[in-house]
């Protein structure tokens, strides 16, 4: 056993005591019990919310509801975002200072939200969707809203929401995961998409735009954590996932996401010792991620029914750290505290700073399918050596009942980590004589000091267009090549025209199967390449948000599924250059659709002054 576990086995039990007053005043609540030093786990729960003028209010603490995440920008700043509990606790967002929590934000509320920092003062949500949106007119469903739009808050204010509506191609999908490499490099995550294409649904911000980029891997992502400069995310693996040949024999659980401008943007994690021989991957659920800087941590429990021929999964926790996964808990390492956890379902890690080891936060089976208000809360301090040490709050002395299951677990410092249970109650481990602040290291910052009221209009994604209508793709297969705009006598006589957008497209074969795609573009734009047999995608390129100039798009295609037609999608994302109309042969040219053909001509052929055909067949 680890010192630091030998501490808390021998001190929990005299120190655990729970005291329903704000954070900010816990010495008075202080038991006669808590007379030793050490470290202790204890409810710092805050009043509830001011009521509205002339309504009477109540100090009694209350559950702040579902809290669907909270996260540490400093020790002494954090904020959490809840579902809310009722009319008293409103679905927003509560801040914490160094000495109390405090309601920061009754919008941008979610079912299970998201929050990760882009700055001191600048971070992103996942909320809800706004009531009343128009249902589905075929069938009449109600538009769904939870974890479907993000807030954008900086300076102590929301400055931008984001949805698209219900029911369309644009929809967003429930979001399960963000993270901020930097704060013009954001990505949410979250289900598959739609439309049977085998891409999950990926937005990503780039400083002043969303832009759709959806991912290959089709697996729905769960969770995102920065590490080491890059963004890893977990997917849940489930039977009927789409499957690449790249994750040949089994999908990954982890990917990375790399920093703009490094490709490929998403790469999978290899060279972690998940699973035993006789375990499917989809035995074990996704891997909740929590890093401290100096390492980054997975754990997962088993899913509810494992897939028929597997084993059971059990509680699987991995570290890595200078580049190396190690397995602390899992199938090929099953110390005897292990055991006591094996079947129980993961909610949340988090890694102590300062130290090698991390907590665990932990539900039962039944529990987590139906929170219940009675369940105890119960975390575990896992070693990398893979010893278990769980306590259970509220200790059994401390003369209060349960106050839900373990939830969310974050450790902003050395001894100064934080638990909520699912129904909104706050535990935090801390030394008897360091549970606060001082008043000097309180953050006092305005940006978190004013309840936040107003949020603005949602923005959207802008739909994809196609720069002119799709191609025809019947009779005679010609190679790849740009159709001419007709020009009106009326467009003639006009003294100025927008330039086009696209422009000198040339394409070419790499290796055989990678299409490289050069052109120009007038202006920045939002840029994809999609590649169709008959009515089916087969390959495409994720949404890129590209400058004006010279550009590429490559795209990599199947020997076995070669593309009948390309369709280059294109939406400017400034206002287009005006010109003086001249004469045809001064016109730049712009496409209305691609097709894939067999090379019927030769490279030497082609015009080059439009596009190269394929240099060989499929």
């Amino acid at each position: 056993m680890s010192p630091r576990t030998l501490r808390l086995a021998v001190l929990t039990p005299l120190l655990a005591v729970v005291a329903l007053l704000p954070a900010a005043t816990p010495a008075a609540a202080a038991s006669a019990q808590e007379v030793e030093e050490g470290v202790a786990w204890r409810l710092e729960q805050p009043p509830p919310p001011v009521p509205p003028v002339g309504v009477t209010g109540s100090s009694t603490p209350i559950g702040l509801g579902a809290v669907g995440d909270v996260e540490f920008e400093a020790r002494n700043r954090a904020v959490l975002i809840t579902a809310g509990n009722g009319s008293t606790i409103p679905a927003g967002l509560w801040a914490y200072n160094g000495r109390e929590w405090h309601e920061l934000a009754n919008v941008c509320g979610a079912t299970d939200g998201r929050i990760a920092w882009a700055g001191p003062e600048e971070f992103w949500t996942i909320s809800d969707g706004r009531p009343g949106q128009a249902a589905n007119p075929r069938t009449g469903e109600p538009a769904p809203l939870a974890d479907r739009t993000l807030c954008r808050f900086a300076g102590g204010q929301v400055v931008g929401s984001y949805a698209s509506p219900a029911f369309q191609a644009s929809s967003y999908q429930a979001m399960h995961a963000l993270g901020c490499i930097s704060p013009d490099d954001c990505w949410f995550a979250g289900g598959p998409l739609p439309d049977d294409t085998g891409e999950a649904f990926h937005l990503q911000w780039n400083g002043s735009s969303l832009t759709a980029e959806p991912t290959r891997q089709g697996h729905v992502v769960e969770d995102m954590r920065l590490f080491e400069s890059r963004l890893y995310e977990s997917a849940l693996l489930a039977p009927g996932d789409a499957e690449e040949e790249p994750e040949t024999p089994f999908p990954f659980a982890l990917h990375t996401i790399n920093p703009a401008g490094v490709s490929p943007t998403v790469e999978p994690v290899l060279g972690m010792p998940l699973y035993s021989a006789q375990e499917f991957p989809q035995a074990l659920n996704f891997l909740h991620l929590g890093s401290d800087g100096q390492s980054l941590w997975a754990a997962a429990g088993p899913v509810a029914e494992p897939p028929a021929g597997s084993s059971p999964a059990p509680v699987t926790v991995l570290r890595t750290e200078g580049g190396e996964w190690t397995q602390v808990l899992g199938p090929e390492a099953t110390l005897p505290g292990a055991a006591a956890i094996a079947g129980d379902v993961v909610n949340s890690i988090a890694p102590e700073p300062g130290t090698d080891s991390a907590w665990v936060a932990l539900d039962t089976p039944t529990d987590a399918q139906q929170p219940s208000p009675n369940a105890a809360a119960v975390v575990a301090h896992i070693t990398p050596e893979g010893e278990v040490e769980t306590q259970t709050l509220p200790a059994a002395d401390a003369g209060i009942g349960p106050k839900g299951a373990a939830k969310q677990i974050v450790c902003a410092a050395f001894n100064d980590c934080w638990l909520i249970t699912t129904q909104g109650w706050i535990f935090h481990l801390a030394p008897q004589d360091e549970r606060q602040l001082s008043e000097d290291e309180a953050d006092h910052s305005q940006a978190f000091s004013s309840l936040i009221t107003f949020r603005p209009k949602d923005l959207g994604l802008p739909p994809d267009q196609l720069d002119a209508p799709p191609p025809d793709d019947s009779g005679e297969l010609p190679p790849l090549v740009p159709e001419l705009t007709p020009i009106t006598q009326a467009e003639i006589a006009a003294t100025e025209v927008p330039v086009a957008l696209l422009t000198n497209v040339r394409s070419r074969l790499l290796g055989r199967t990678t299409l490289e795609l050069r052109f120009h573009l007038a202006v920045e734009a939002r840029v994809r390449l999609v590649a169709k047999r008959k009515a089916t995608v087969v390959a495409s390129t994720p949404n890129r948000t590209l400058a004006g100039g010279d550009r590429r798009l490559l795209l990599r295609l199947s020997r076995r599924k070669w593309p009948t037609k390309l369709d280059l999608q294109t939406h400017a994302l400034a206002p287009l250059p005006l010109r003086p109309r001249g004469a045809l042969g001064d016109e730049p040219i712009t496409i209305s659709g691609l097709r894939v053909l067999p090379p019927t001509p030769t490279l030497a052929q082609a015009d080059s002054l439009t596009t190269s055909p394929f240099s060989s067949a499929p």
